[in-house]
């Protein structure tokens, strides 16, 4: 029978976690939904520029492949109608990933919206817009969606998805793998047993909730959309689709991996006599033992062959959908990826089945903990090895570590996985003394005849607290007697003697006879012809006494299995060693979790890598600065005519770049004005820069332009506006820009 804890230590144990949960939640719960890692680097038209006619067609750049469709670029006229031709054309030429869609010709003057939304070949969803303007800007009715792709409801419940997947994979793999290379023994464990079938189901439901979720999550964002069977269909026909996919046949295998391994393998490993077969059956099937070494060595290897390839199976399927599938060296980046989640699984699956064998299970042998310390001590190798290649390969520069986002998260995770490689090195010195403590003792326990003594001065305080158990039992069983009759109380004491199981003393079988007696004189007339002395063994006579009552005989067996496992808690509290090696893989599993959540965050996060290439392609600035800066100035000076509007562009908005700004002035009611004079200037205080002055030149009613604009650094700049609309009529307006 397996040995649980009681109620309080698993209530603690469960509230640590809980407290590791929460950190994760507070590190991460304003995290946003997952980041693009493709990004756009370019586009024809630019974004925010000004040309003389329509184009043929609109086309878009990116910092990696993605996946589009026809309604995957949309053009939008100043009314929001939309304008395009509805079909997509592949531009793409060598390394060069380009997607455009043609436009028809006679398109109006006016601002256009551009809205566009792919998957990256990472399977994460991507979408933006952008305006250009034909002629001259203008004002624009175009809606556009507000909520980034893979935002929203579902794009929480897709993450949390993710998330609850590798934590499935790391119980259900790392569990199994502590079975059959670490303890067979825990093949038996029942805690053992849930921990790696709740991990496969875990994996399970998370890999069909993330197939279903992919349509919405990539495409509307409405979670209705999960029950389309047409979305469903096409996501089938993608990457990450067809690995969802593979996933989920790869569990139908580990299905029948886990059936073996708690039944076969289970039984396999059984104590001799546990089957509980009778001894003609023992005799007639009768196994050699070397046969059945044999066939335990056979199971084993079949076993680690079999689970170390579904587990590649399993890894590979994030391998082929994730970061390590684009960009720099996939064919080296996939197989490290594989080697990095098996390492990941190892450790911290296998860390979960000690924490759960340590707490509700049987002892754990020391040559078990040992076993796993030294295949912990080769996953922290891999990984360290492993890591320093994916690092090297998101990242690239060491400037990226701190300026970017993936940069921090993965400090962070470094910080983490040093903070459970210090516990770990506790767990390996309290797993040292665990073994020093076991052969100090052999000497002493041989040394006894038969070990006897030894038992016996072992168990000598368990012994007395049973014994004040055993009268706490009894006192409840008087107070619940007193509420009978004199011939109930005798009666029930009789029957709780007799139904007593065999291995109660008779001593304590008095003793609570007694305590149940509330009357030491019973009643002549009721106990006519009986000698009071040969009371306690007619009692006990299960020949003369009636059939034991089953309620009072349930109760006593509960009392002694609660009384059991109060001394197996006993014991096992009383040695400091596991005592302290439990609380050091507690600790270990609680770091574990927010490990999995940091790491679950960074694989949804744009490699610093492909963020240096996006800010290289827009004149060293991230996209979020690549936006073009538009000022409203209304001016007024003072004389017949001075009151009017000046609208200023300058695009791209962004330092280092020449820049074009473009100026255009209208009266009071909108029409556009000419004045003898403008002039433009930038100041920034802050570095001691300016005024630069700006030379526009007239090239229309109302309209002025000046190409070559540079603003030598990024930060914010006073922009000075002069009009003059007489000779005497002039005024300056000074207005703030940010300049990315």
């Amino acid at each position: 029978m397996v040995t649980t804890g009681p109620p309080a230590r698993r209530s603690a144990v469960l509230r640590m976690l809980v407290v590791a949960v929460a950190l994760a939640g507070a590190l991460f719960g304003g995290a946003v939904p997952a980041s693009a890692h493709a990004a756009l680097t370019g586009s024809t038209p630019a974004q925010g520029s000004v040309v003389d006619r329509a184009p043929e067609q609109v086309s878009l750049t990116f910092s990696e492949g993605v996946a589009m469709g026809d309604d995957s670029i949309r053009v939008l006229d100043p009314h929001g109608k939309r304008v395009d031709r509805g079909k997509l054309r592949n531009l793409c030429s060598g390394a060069t990933v380009k997607y455009g869609t043609g436009l028809p010709p006679g398109l109006g003057n006016g601002t256009y919206t551009v809205a566009w939304q792919a998957v990256s070949a990472d399977s994460h969803p991507v979408s933006g817009a952008f305006t250009f303007s034909v002629g001259a800007p203008s004002k624009s009715s175009a809606a556009v969606p507000q909520q980034e792709a893979g935002g929203g409801l579902v794009g929480a419940l897709y993450g949390i998805a993710r998330c609850l997947a590798y934590a499935g994979f790391v119980l259900m793999a790392g569990g199994a793998a502590f079975v059959v290379a670490c303890r067979p023994a825990a093949a038996l464990v029942r805690s053992v047993q849930r921990l790696v079938v709740q991990g496969w189901a875990l994996l399970t439901g998370t890999t069909v909730a993330m197939l279903l979720l992919r349509t919405p999550y990539t495409g509307s964002g409405d979670l209705a959309d999960v029950f389309d069977l047409g979305g469903l269909q096409q996501v089938l026909l993608t990457k990450p689709g067809a690995a969802l996919v593979s996933r989920l046949l790869l569990l139908a295998a580990a299905a029948l991996f886990v059936a073996v391994l708690f039944g076969a393998f289970a039984r396999a490993h059984e104590p001799a006599g546990a089957g509980g077969t009778t001894d003609a059956e023992g005799e007639a099937g009768a196994v050699d033992p070397a046969e059945e070494a044999r066939r335990r060595k056979d199971l084993t290897f079949g076993l680690g062959i079999g689970g170390v390839i579904v587990a590649t199976g399993l890894a590979a399927t994030w391998a082929m959908a994730e970061h390590a599938s684009t960009g720099l060296q996939p064919a080296v980046a996939m197989p490290v990826d594989v080697l990095h989640l098996l390492a990941v699984a190892a450790w911290l699956g296998g860390l979960a089945a000690l924490l759960v064998s340590l707490y509700w299970g049987p002892p754990v042998e020391r040559t078990a903990v040992r076993r796993f310390s030294r295949i912990a001590f080769g996953s922290v190798v891999v990984l360290a090895a492993t890591g320093v290649y994916q690092s090297w390969r998101q990242v690239g520069t060491w400037s990226a570590l701190t300026g970017t986002a993936y940069g921090r998260l993965l400090l962070l995770k470094v910080g983490l996985v040093a903070v459970l490689v210090g516990i770990a090195w506790v767990s390996r010195r309290w797993t040292a003394r665990l073994g020093e403590a076991r052969a100090a003792e052999n000497p002493a326990a041989a040394a006894e005849a038969g070990g006897t003594v030894a038992a016996a001065e072992a168990g000598g305080t368990a012994a007395a607290t049973d014994a004040a158990d055993v009268a706490d039992a009894a006192q409840e069983a008087g107070e619940a007697a007193e509420r009978q009759s004199a011939k109930a109380a005798g009666k029930a004491t009789g029957k709780a003697a007799a139904g007593a199981p065999a291995a109660s003393s008779t001593a304590t079988a008095t003793a609570t006879a007694t305590a149940a007696s509330p009357d030491p004189d019973p009643d002549p007339e009721e106990t006519p012809d009986t000698d009071p002395e040969a009371a306690p063994e007619t009692a006990l006579n299960p020949d003369t006494d009636p059939e034991p009552d089953p309620a009072r005989a349930a109760q006593l067996a509960r009392q002694q299995a609660a009384l059991r496992t109060a001394r197996t808690k006993r014991l096992r509290d009383a040695d400091p060693e596991r005592l302290g090696l439990r609380r050091s893989v507690l600790a270990e599993a609680s770091v574990a979790v927010v490990l999995l959540v940091v790491t679950t965050v960074l694989t949804a996060t744009e490699p610093a890598r492909t963020e240096a290439a996006v800010q290289a392609a827009s004149g060293g600035q991230s996209t979020a600065s690549n936006q073009p800066q538009v000022l409203t100035v209304p001016f007024d000076t003072g004389g017949p005519h001075g009151k009017g509007t000046a609208r200023v562009d300058l695009d791209p908005g962004r330092s280092g770049n020449a820049n074009e700004l473009r100026l255009r002035l209208s009266d009071p009611s909108g029409k556009a004005m000419d004045v003898p004079e403008v002039k433009v200037s930038f100041t920034q205080k802050a570095k001691k820069l300016g005024p630069l002055p700006v030379v526009p030149r007239h090239t229309g009613t109302g309209h002025w332009r000046a190409s070559g604009v540079q603003l030598p650094v990024p930060g914010q700049w006073q922009l000075s506006l002069l009009v003059r609309t007489s000779d005497i009529d002039q005024v300056t307006e000074i207005r703030n820009v940010k300049i990315g």
